[in-house]
């Protein structure tokens, strides 16, 4: 019916989960950024948590708003309705 929450909230958490994972990645042997955190490289370990929180959130939007449009085939049933 209307736009689910969970679809774009998911893709802002893919994107900025992405971003801080690339870049922990990046920044990953520098140790004076992560001296304050006692060396742990929060920027990719947080990051990473997110993307994939992201992730989950993205699909069971995507998977809910196909099962509550009646009209819409999901895209696996669309071609078992016509049998020639």
């Amino acid at each position: 019916m209307g736009l689910d929450i969970r679809i774009p909230l998911g893709l802002i958490f893919l994107l900025i989960g992405g971003l801080m994972s690339v870049y922990g990645f990046v920044t990953r042997h520098s140790e004076t950024i992560y001296d304050k955190s006692m060396g742990i490289n929060l920027n990719l370990t947080w990051g990473l948590l997110m993307f994939i929180f992201g992730a989950i959130m993205y699909a069971v939007g995507r998977r809910q708003k196909w099962q509550d449009d009646p009209v819409t085939p999901r895209p696996w049933e669309r071609d078992k309705g016509s049998h020639h």
